[in-house]
C-alpha cells in the first residue's frame, strides 16, 4: 500500500488543509465558560484547549477575540489558551457579534485563508452571529462543535442547526485534526498528531 505520489493541491483542496484554513477562537473567558449548561465544564475545557494545540501544531493563522475586556467588565482568554497560543495578540471588543467589530473582521481576512474553523462562546451567539455573517461574504465555516457550548442544552441545539440551515459545516476536534494530519507519512507533525489525539481522556 502506497500514498499518492502526488499530494493534493492543499491550497485548492475542498478538504481543510493547514494552508488553506485559519483558526478563528472567540469570547472563551471565565465568566462565559462558568455559564456553559449544555457540556461539562472540564471537558470543554480540555476540548478547546486540543483545539488550540492543533492550530499551533499544523501553524494555522490564529484570530483570538474577546469582549469587554478593556472596559474592565469582563476578565480576559482563559490561561489555558492563552499558555498554548503565546504570541498570539487577542482582538478586544465591545460588539457582541464580533463580525460587527472592524479590528476583527480585518484581522480574520488578513488570514488570507477561505476555510474558517471557528470555535466560540456561547454557541447561540458568539458563534453564530460571526459565522453567518462569514458565510454570507463568502466564507467556508467549520464550526468545531464539541469545543463549544450554550447557556442550554436546547439553546446550544438551536444554534448548531441555524449554523447547518445557513451552510456551515460542523466538525469535531478529532475529525479537525485527522483531516489536517490526512496521512501518517508527514513525520513533521506526526508526533504532535498524537500527543494531542491521545491527551484528551476518552481519545
Amino acid at each position: 500500500m502506497a500514498s499518492f505520489a502526488t499530494v493534493r493541491d492543499p491550497l485548492n483542496d475542498h478538504l481543510l488543509t493547514p494552508q488553506n484554513a485559519a483558526l478563528v477562537i472567540i469570547d472563551f473567558q471565565p465568566v462565559q465558560v462558568s455559564s456553559i449548561a449544555s457540556r461539562p465544564k472540564r471537558e470543554l475545557v480540555a476540548n478547546i484547549i486540543a483545539l488550540a494545540r492543533i492550530g499551533k501544531l499544523y501553524g494555522l493563522p490564529v484570530v483570538l477575540s474577546t469582549v469587554n475586556v478593556d472596559t474592565g467588565r469582563n476578565q480576559p482568554t482563559i490561561h489555558q489558551i492563552t499558555e498554548v497560543l503565546a504570541g498570539v495578540e487577542p482582538i478586544d471588543r465591545t460588539s457582541i457579534n464580533a463580525w460587527e467589530d472592524e479590528d476583527f473582521v480585518r484581522a480574520v481576512k488578513a488570514t488570507g485563508r477561505g476555510k474558517l474553523v471557528m470555535a466560540a462562546l456561547w454557541t447561540e451567539v458568539c458563534l453564530v452571529h460571526p459565522a453567518l455573517d462569514a458565510i454570507r461574504e463568502g466564507f467556508e465555516v467549520y464550526p468545531v462543535i464539541d469545543c463549544v457550548g450554550g447557556t442550554s442544552p436546547e439553546a446550544h441545539e438551536l444554534g448548531v442547526q441555524r449554523l447547518v440551515q445557513a451552510g456551515a459545516k460542523p466538525v469535531g476536534w478529532v475529525q479537525l485534526i485527522c483531516e489536517l494530519q490526512r496521512d501518517w507519512n508527514r513525520e513533521k507533525t506526526t508526533a504532535g498528531f498524537a500527543d494531542i489525539l491521545f491527551a484528551v481522556e476518552g481519545h
